[in-house]
This record gives C-alpha cells, structure tokens and sequence, in this order.
C-alpha cells in the first residue's frame, strides 16, 4: 500500500515537474520572439513621416492582397460547390426510381420467358426509353459480374457460400441486385454474393 502511495506520489511530483519546465520554455520562446520583434522594428520616433506613410502603405497593401487571395479562394470554393450540386441535385429523384428499374428488369426477364412477342417488344421499348432517360440524367450502372474480384469500395457482400469452382474463391459469385452510380459517386451499391 504504501509502494502505491509513494508512487502516486512520486508520478504528481515528475508530472508538475514537466509543467514548471513546459511552461519556462513557453516564457522563454516568447521573450525570444518579442526581443526579435522590437530589433526588427524601429521605433517610431526614429522613423521619419515619409517612412511612416510607405510601412502603412505597405501594412495596407499586404492587408488587400491577403483579403482578395482569399476572395479568390471562396470563389472557386463556391463555384465547385455549386457544379457538384448540380451533378448530384437529382440524386434523390434517380434513388426512388432505382426500385422502379428492377421491378422492370424483373417484368422483362419474365416475359422473355412467354412466347407474347409484341408484349416482349412493347415493354422492351418502354423499358429501353426509361433506362436512357435515366442514362442522360447522369445515372450509370456498376458494372460487375460474376468472377470478378470483390472490392469492398464498389460493392456490398450480403452472403457468402462454398465456392462452386476453385476459380471463384473471394470472388463473386452472383450479383443479387444492380448497382447504380451518379457521375463518380456511388449512389447504390450492387449488392454481391461471394465464394469462400
């Protein structure tokens, strides 16, 4: 017990120990740097009206270049923000619509399997003018399928199974659902399943 307390104690004692000296040298660079700043620095007096006028002037300069390189700054920041707005303004819209594309990839898949060709033509022209009105709103598919190599940035395991062949170990197995992007980011992703 009384090991325990000594050294409580002896650790208080090196702790405000380093914060005496942390706070001398803290004193100590300040001093340095106002003695620098008074050598640098003539005094008023010694200094002439005209040189006076010219360190304002200079003050003054150096005072707007600053203010407009930072106006510059909020500029280009700003008008970035607002182009990747634009890209991205109807990303809500195209997000609520990704459900309504996969029950058509579904409605096609099922009646491709019927032998109704004008029902097969006629929802395919349907679903091809939705799938390019979606395109030319920025909307692209991820493309992925099934050998590739899973990559945890572009997709989403949900489950993993013993791999039919070698081959597929840690790869992809089946693609259970689309992934969809907006110009670069990834609105959705595909939702994949592996082979272990």
């Amino acid at each position: 017990m009384f090991k325990k307390i000594f050294k409580n104690m002896s650790q208080e004692n090196s702790e405000n120990k380093e914060k005496d000296l942390n706070q001398e040298n803290i004193q100590q660079e300040q001093e340095v740097i106002e003695n620098e700043n008074e050598a640098a620095i003539p005094s008023a007096e010694a200094l002439s009206p005209e040189e006076k006028l010219k360190e304002e002037l200079a003050a003054e300069k150096d005072k707007f270049l600053r203010l407009f390189a930072e106006f510059e700054n909020y500029k280009k920041r700003t008008s970035k923000e607002r182009i990747e707005l634009f890209k991205t303004a109807n990303q809500e819209v195209l997000l609520a619509l990704l459900p309504v594309l996969d029950d058509f990839d579904r409605a096609m898949a099922q009646i491709a399997k019927t032998e109704d060709e004008a029902l097969l033509k006629g929802v395919e022209l349907i679903h091809n003018k939705f799938r390019d009105t979606l395109k030319s709103k920025g909307l692209e598919q991820v493309e992925l399928k099934a050998g590739d190599d899973f990559d945890a940035d572009f997709a989403e395991a949900i489950t993993q199974i013993p791999a039919p062949a070698d081959e597929l170990k840690g790869k992809i197995v089946d693609v259970v659902e689309k992934g969809y992007k907006l110009g670069d980011k990834i609105i959705r992703f595909p939702k994949v399943v592996l082979g272990n």
